[in-house]
């Protein structure tokens, strides 16, 4: 997997054009390079290929690759997944690297078929719940992953019944599929499918997003371990037994106390209940309530509103789940529960997806979703669904943000296997013996992994040092930023983003990759920045619908060449963030480096924050016309310049509206600025602020102490003073909507019950606990979070924070971040309220920009708290 890399010219913007087309040498000089290396497995991964029905560029790449590398494993990425380019290129890297295992596989397949005497076709799950051929399988066998727990929903549907009457009436219902060591719950929706899991997935953590289903494990199975603590409290789980059950739990003659063990002392009729008869009643109930607790919190999780679902339990295991549950309309245990996987397996249907992106300038949003349709039924047919069969089974229409009259539709149509298909596919099978004999004969290549991934886990947090030297040219210290930095750095970021701008982990992957090919990343102070210096800022701007296919690359870099042409610059002395929060946080890192610019980046920014447009900055709220003379650059040989204003706000629509011309995504630079005015306007040591963030989330995880992350961030951001846990709860409502490019909604959070809490949390100690408990708390959002107001039980309402102070919702299971991408029903958060700079709040003119006026609201500030502005790393560890 570490052959080789290299870049063609080619891909599409967002509206299907094509950003440059194919050229052919280019492609055989590649293919020369490849063929010198011996390398016979390729992926070809271009920019919007998914959407490519015009063009065709992957097929035009593979169709000369196949004339140059004869023999060779050509994957095209838009036969392996959709929009999302870093994970799609991940899912084909990781489909083209099983492909001589899976055809020996499906060989294996074949051989067994022959010693039966066995004429049919043969076909595998997908883990969408549909077939594919053998043949298929075998080019694209990544398409199979975790199909076995979408065979149990669908087996557990059709045991249950509830596949059958009019598809209009049915409901979502969820699955529980409980085994010896696990329950593993999913959602079967109301067409019979399982829902799918949203944005990504990770396979050994790596992010990936071809379809699988959603689904939430815990551990909590027959096998498992029960256990009476001193203080009286009982655990079940998550350490099990496992298949060895019948011979080591009570019932069966063993020594450990398992939850079937319980089960049977409860009445079952599993194994000898004679010898569980010395159990407490009340150990017995404690375990059966604890179980109960378990099931009722995975299945919240894994529900999109309040209302009660019916529950399909399936599995060896589900003997031990209670007789009812909370939020459980109906609990159903079908007949031959325990074999749903192969009854699932047995029922699937052909399928055939459609994802793309279509203008909506000449049609209407419903012409559109039609002839997608049409083209999902036509390609399950091709699959080998039988024509009067298919059906549409899921429909999903998503306006872009930032972006005009572009509607992304997801369409997928299902189908009974035609009865020639089986016999095509037997016929065109993989049923050879050379991919065998291939196999076999293959020298297996040992290629040992050139990178060294850094384990923040096996990292001694407490004795780590930045590394800070002071730089024998200038006197200054320095702070050379590591691997495990700018991973804390990334995840404070994301903290400070308030829910929006967009996730560093595109600009984490460059940044890691520039330190391993030996480029430095610089960071000052800036009370050492000299009195004289030129200073650039800027940062990215555009839909973060364009950003996960067009990763960021040179366009800032590019805008700001222009603008020191423009300006008759040769140089400057160092570089510094529009914003801290998201992505654009991590910019300036890239801007410095020493692959490009190789400047300091002062540790400051012009927000403190993430704020939705590009005037929300200090400067501006001190200084008019400092954001020109401007420039913007696609990337692609597009630039623009603005030269002049009248006002700070037309600078940000201007730019807007020529990005959404320019692909919708573009750098920005800004007119540089002075040491003087960075000190006077800008928030300081704000990388700094993130960077200690993010140590928090990793010496939680490192510690096991994620259940008071939150208030370890309180601790390093200064105390109870400057930051306070505003809430804990789980998200039970998500609303969205776009107007005019930008992402608004709302979120509602209720308080756990006592019996959902973390233990062991500080909040019981002064200054630590809550500002608000009990009833809801609702943050609206305009691509940040705006404010928080709680409603108690009584329907007394308080506003409890408000922008521009910052208002973060971190996922209390991981401590980090969540976006208003990531937000979802059933989600544990713990909300954060951390008190903004005073550049903001000392000044009429700083609450008409960054307040909750500037968002329409009528409201008037209250502070949070008092700010105390965040340490220096550089300082400190100089």
């Amino acid at each position: 997997m570490y052959g080789y890399h290299g870049y063609v010219d080619g891909g599409l913007h967002i509206d299907g054009a094509q950003e440059s087309p194919i050229i052919e040498s280019q492609v055989i000089r590649e293919c020369e390079k490849i063929k010198e290396k011996g390398i016979m497995s390729v992926v070809i991964a271009g920019v919007y290929s998914p959407i490519d029905d015009h063009f065709r560029q992957e097929h035009q790449v593979r169709e000369i690759m196949l004339r140059e590398l004869p023999g060779a494993d050509i994957v095209c990425s838009h036969e392996i997944s959709n929009i999302g380019f870093l994970e799609r290129e991940n899912a084909s890297i990781l489909n083209a690297s099983i492909l001589k295992f899976a055809r020996r596989t499906i060989h294996g397949f074949r051989s067994a078929m022959k010693r039966l005497n066995l004429k049919c076709g043969l076909y595998l799950t997908q883990n969408d719940g549909t077939l594919v051929d053998a043949a298929s399988a075998a080019r694209l066998p990544i398409r199979t992953f975790s199909s076995g727990a979408t065979n149990s929903m669908r087996g557990a549907a059709y045991l249950g019944g509830l596949d059958t009457g009019d598809k209009q009436g049915r409901t979502s219902t969820i699955v529980v599929d409980i085994g010896g060591t696990t329950s593993d719950v999913g959602v079967l929706l109301p067409s019979g499918f399982p829902r799918q899991a949203s944005a990504y997935v990770t396979v050994a953590g790596v992010r990936i997003n071809y379809s699988m289903p959603h689904l939430e494990s815990i551990g909590l199975g027959g096998g498992s371990i029960v256990r009476e603590l001193p203080d009286g409290n009982v655990t079940v789980g998550p350490d099990s037994v496992g298949h060895f059950l019948t011979t080591e739990a009570k019932v069966f003659g063993g020594s450990t106390l398992t939850a079937t063990d319980i089960t049977v002392a409860a009445g079952a009729d599993i194994g000898d209940a004679a010898l569980v008869k010395d159990i407490p009643p009340l150990l017995v109930s404690a375990a059966q309530a604890k179980i109960k607790s378990l099931l009722e919190g995975v299945i919240d999780i894994m529900k999109t509103s309040p209302e009660p679902l019916p529950v399909l339990l399936v599995g060896g295991g589900s003997v031990i789940s209670p007789e009812s549950l909370e939020g459980v309309s109906r609990l159903i245990r079908p007949p031959f529960h325990d074999v749903a996987n192969a009854v699932g397996a047995a029922i699937s249907k052909v399928g055939g997806t459609v994802d793309l992106i279509q203008s909506t300038v000449d049609q209407t949003v419903a012409e559109a979703v039609e002839k997608a349709k049409a083209m999902a039924i036509q390609r399950a047919v091709e699959a080998g669904a039988d024509e009067s069969t298919v059906e549409v089974a899921e429909v999903d229409a998503i306006p872009l943000q930032y972006v005009a009259n572009q509607v992304r539709i997801i369409v997928k149509a299902i189908g009974d296997l035609a009865s020639g298909a089986a016999e095509l596919s037997a016929v065109n099978g993989v049923d050879d013996e050379d991919d065998e004999q291939e196999f076999g004969r293959e020298e297996q290549k040992s290629t040992k992994a050139r990178i060294k991934e850094i384990d923040t886990l096996a990292l001694n947090i407490a004795a780590y040092r930045p590394e800070i030297v002071t730089s024998k040219e200038t006197g200054i210290p320095e702070w050379f930023v590591s691997e495990v930095d700018i991973a804390w750095l990334a995840d404070g970021c994301y903290v400070l983003g308030c829910a929006g701008g967009g996730s560093p982990f595109p600009e984490f992957i460059q940044l890691r990759d520039q330190l391993r090919a030996g480029h430095r990343l610089r960071i000052i102070d800036s009370s050492h920045l000299a009195e004289d210096a030129n200073i650039y800022w800027g940062g990215h701007m555009g839909s973060p619908a364009v950003s996960v296919e067009r990763l960021a690359a040179l366009e800032t870099i590019d805008a700001i060449k222009e603008l020191m042409d423009y300006l008759r610059h040769d140089s400057f002395d160092a570089v510094m963030g529009l914003e801290i929060g998201g992505a654009n946080g991590l910019q300036p890192l890239l801007l410095g480096s020493s692959k490009h610019f190789d400047r300091p980046v002062v540790d400051a920014d012009w927000m403190g924050r993430a704020y939705p447009t590009y005037w929300q900055t200090t400067l501006c709220v001190y200084e008019s016309g400092q954001l020109v003379p401007c420039a913007i650059a696609s990337g692609d040989g597009k630039h623009l310049i603005m030269t002049r204003t009248t006002d700070d706000e037309i600078v940000d629509r201007a730019l807007r509206a020529s990005c959404a011309e320019m692909g919708s995504r573009v750098g920005m630079a800004a007119r540089p600025t002075t040491t003087d005015r960075v000190r006077k306007y800008g928030v300081l040591n704000t990388l700094s602020l993130a960077w200690r963030i993010g140590r928090c989330i990793a010496r939680a995880h490192a510690q096991n102490t994620l259940n008071t992350v939150a208030e370890q961030m309180v601790d390093e951001i200064g105390g109870p003073k400057t930051a306070r846990v505003l809430f804990r709860g789980k998200i039970v409502s998500v609303e969205r909507r776009l107007f005019k490019g930008h992402s608004y909604g709302e979120i509602t959070i209720q308080q756990l019950a006592s019996d959902e809490e973390e233990d062991g949390a500080k909040s019981s100690s002064s200054g630590y606990e809550p500002v608000a408990t009990g009833g809801f708390l609702k943050i609206p959002f305009k691509n940040e979070n705006i404010y928080a107001k709680h409603i108690s039980e009584t329907g007394e309402e308080k506003y409890i924070a408000m922008v521009p102070d910052l208002i973060s919702v971190l996922d209390t299971q991981s401590g980090k971040a969540l976006g208003v991408p990531e937000f979802r029903y059933g989600l544990r958060v713990t909300v954060l309220g951390i008190t903004c700079s005073p550049r903001w709040s000392d000044t009429e003119k700083g609450l008409q920009i960054g307040g909750p006026r500037a968002f329409g609201y009528d409201i008037d500030y209250v502070p949070l708290g008092v700010y105390i502005e965040p340490r220096s790393v550089i300082l400190e560890y100089a």
